[in-house]
């Protein structure tokens, strides 16, 4: 496989996986690895989560993730000052020879995923081999180029998805057939899932997994912002370099399909009974007295028939749906496809946030981003903001307009299951 520099893009076609030497935990120096790891660093609820991680095991993954300290740099100086500790120590140890990794995850429901970890040429947009399909918030992707310049090192995978077909058998059979042996780690997290990890060493299993990749392009289905940290990153450092990868999560959806939801808002600084009075004039608004499944249930009713929203945060739910269409077409930009326009983040973020309620989604002091249906609900209630609940968007909508070259509005879906953070790094100076 060629490993041609920046000048020698257009010579690439498909995604490129190269082996590396994984960082691993050594579980004989950590209490439990599942004590060590952690949800990616934008799905952990702060602080409550981040507190609850951190106590739970001296070495957990989110102290190198989310640092604790007083100024920007000092987290950062602070996750580099740890992660060299643990080197040190031998908490954290380096795989004898480069591999890639088959990764699974599987529930007590009936949820089986099981993907290929590895560091994947970072391209640049104009090639297609990495679709993004939504926006990115600068000052986000600053922080975490700044986190992965002082640690030097990929300390979580992306994940992104392919549609197999015919060309990948050779791939999908060699995890499976992986999947059968003694795996290098197996442990099971709070959340009820149980994580195994394989490596995958053989020159010819490699080369078969880079051919038979090679001839795909991929979705990113959750880490835009440590992609496009990725994408700068490689500018700062002259090619051939270790900045010219990343680690990613690849899997592939036509045999495992992803579970995509909704990301919710939590607006700071606007009462609910504030936010249902702007919308009164321009949406159907309904008080629901109901618990938050059925709450929900309703919601998902009324998003078969267009946009609609839950607002909550005062001990009730609002369903808001029913736009005016004069509202929505002198507020949606006309410029783009039907199904980016009809998106109800889309409609949140120009028509919602931008015009009815006159706040900048910019700015993280007035809206937060929460993946946990529940934990948006407490926060507005214990804080006095309000809570918008999402309907999640279909993959194939998400696929399609990311073919387009069309990005969503930025947090608009949220697939999962998410790999754990924690199980296998990647260090550019060893």
């Amino acid at each position: 496989m060629k490993t041609a520099g920046h000048s020698e893009a257009t010579a690439h076609r498909g995604l490129e996986l190269t082996p590396f030497r994984g960082l691993r935990y050594d579980p004989d120096r950590v209490g439990s690895l599942a004590a060590v790891t952690s949800p990616p660093y934008d799905v952990v609820v702060r602080p409550d989560g981040l507190h609850h991680l951190e106590s739970s095991d001296p070495y957990n993954i989110v102290r190198l993730i989310l640092p604790q300290a007083a100024t920007p740099s000092a987290r950062n100086e602070r996750a580099a000052d740890t992660l060299r500790r643990w080197l040190s120590e031998g908490v954290l140890t380096t795989d004898p020879e480069p591999g890639l990794y088959v990764y699974e995850q599987q529930d007590g429901n009936g949820m089986l995923q099981r993907g290929i970890i590895g560091a994947l040429r970072v391209s640049d947009p104009a090639e297609q081999v990495v679709l993004p399909h939504e926006d990115v918030m600068p000052h986000i992707v600053a922080d975490r180029a700044a986190l992965m310049r002082a640690t030097s090192a990929n300390l979580e995978p992306l994940l992104l998805t392919y549609r197999g077909d015919g060309s990948t058998a050779v791939t999908a059979d060699l995890i499976e057939r992986t999947a059968e042996r003694p795996p290098l780690l197996a442990t099971t997290t709070e959340d009820g899932f149980r994580h195994r990890l394989w490596s995958v060493t053989s020159p010819d299993d490699l080369a078969a997994i880079q051919t038979d990749l090679g001839r795909h392009q991929a979705l990113i289905a959750d880490g835009h912002h440590r992609w496009a940290t990725y994408r700068r990153l490689r500018t700062e450092h002259p090619s051939p370099s270790p900045w010219d990868h990343g680690l990613v999560l690849l899997v592939d959806t036509a045999r495992y399909p992803l579970r995509v939801r909704a990301i919710h808002r939590l607006l700071h600084d606007l009462p609910v009974g504030d936010a249902v009075a702007a919308l009164e004039d321009h949406f159907r608004v309904r008080r629901l007295e109901v618990p938050l499944p059925e709450a929900l249930d309703t919601l998902a009713d009324a998003a078969g028939a267009g946009n609609a929203f839950l607002l909550a945060g005062d001990g009730a739910f609002h369903l808001v749906d029913h736009p005016d269409p004069d509202l929505l077409a002198r507020t949606i930009p006309a410029d783009r496809p039907a199904a980016w326009r009809t998106l109800d983040a889309t409609v949140l973020h120009a028509t919602l946030l931008e015009h009815v309620w006159r706040i900048s989604e910019d700015s993280p002091a007035h809206v937060a981003y929460i993946h946990d249906t529940t934990a948006t609900v407490e926060k507005a209630e214990r804080d006095g903001g309000t809570a918008v609940l999402m309907h999640p968007v279909r993959e194939e909508v998400v696929r399609d307009l990311a073919r387009q070259g069309v990005t969503m509005p930025r947090k608009s879906t949220s697939f999962g299951p998410k790999p754990a953070t924690g199980l296998v790094l990647r260090a550019l100076d060893l």
